[in-house]
């Protein structure tokens, strides 16, 4: 493990060679996204693993909305085919992946109950994770919850960027106090795609496991609700979110709920003629 107080080179040319080699799962072409063909053992066993000596690795979670984002925007879709992983987020991501790749998986990888894994594992480890996202206020409230939840979580930072982009001395000075903190696991609540393109920018700069998991931020701190297990296994969540914030998601379930189809529809068709 790498002592928080001397954290590695990541421009020593073997340790990223080392990163490079890093064991993840394999990914599969899904209307031009790569996404990994995991569950929650695989990325939990990889992810602390990487935690624990604290090596860069850049994890996304892929619901129906962020693949069609990611679609849609070459920038952002170059981004994210470069992820050590991009989990299946969505139950119709992943019966995609079943469907055209035989994938076999029996459950997606959701990010707010990945999040919960890695928290308890880090507990158990003593593996230091950064909050980093979101209002104070849901990062109070996100902070209780956990350590009510895994009393011994080492929380080693929290903080709440300002709604604009940073300058390069605010930049620079957030990768060093994430870097001080000896975090391993740094968990990205700032909304797709911005986590994102967060995430892969300072792929190279910090020290641990950057997880962009959205929204889990809101439902673990109790600021937001989350969908019964029900409709979560029944690719239903969206249709729950969408009656809890009707005024600011109806446009985009219309929009990237219509697009995911029409693709399911024609690569199951083929090409038309």
């Amino acid at each position: 493990m790498f002592p928080s107080s001397n954290p590695p080179d990541l421009s020593d040319p073997l340790l990223m060679a080392a990163r490079h080699h890093s064991p993840c799962p394999p990914k599969f072409n899904l209307f031009g996204i790569g996404v990994s063909r995991t569950d929650y053992h695989e990325a939990t066993t990889i992810l602390i693993q990487a935690a624990q000596e604290r090596h860069s690795m850049i994890v996304d979670h892929m619901p129906v909305h962020g693949l069609i984002e990611a679609c849609s925007d070459s920038f952002l879709k170059d981004k994210i085919n470069q992820f050590d992983i991009v989990a299946p987020d969505g139950q119709p991501v992943r019966w995609a992946l079943n469907r055209f790749h035989q994938a076999n998986l029996s459950d997606r990888v959701y990010g707010p109950e990945l999040m919960l894994r890695l928290c308890q594992q880090a507990e158990q480890k003593g593996i230091g994770v950064y909050l980093y996202g979101s209002q104070s206020v849901v990062l109070e409230k996100l902070q209780q919850k956990l350590l009510h939840r895994f009393p011994l979580l080492r929380i080693v930072g929290a903080e709440s960027p300002p709604f604009r982009p940073l300058t390069p001395e605010e930049d620079e000075a957030t990768v060093a106090r994430i870097n001080r903190s000896g975090a391993g696991l740094i968990f990205l609540g700032l909304g797709c795609p911005k986590q994102e393109h967060f995430a892969f920018d300072h792929r190279h700069k910090i020290y641990g496991v950057q997880l962009c998991v959205g929204a889990a931020f809101d439902f673990h701190a109790g600021t937001k609700k989350i969908a019964p297990p029900w409709m979560q296994r029944n690719s239903l969540e969206w249709v729950f979110r969408l009656w809890c914030e009707p005024k600011r998601l109806w446009q985009r379930y219309l929009f990237t709920n219509s697009i995911f189809l029409w693709k399911i529809l024609r690569r199951e068709l083929g090409p038309l003629k």
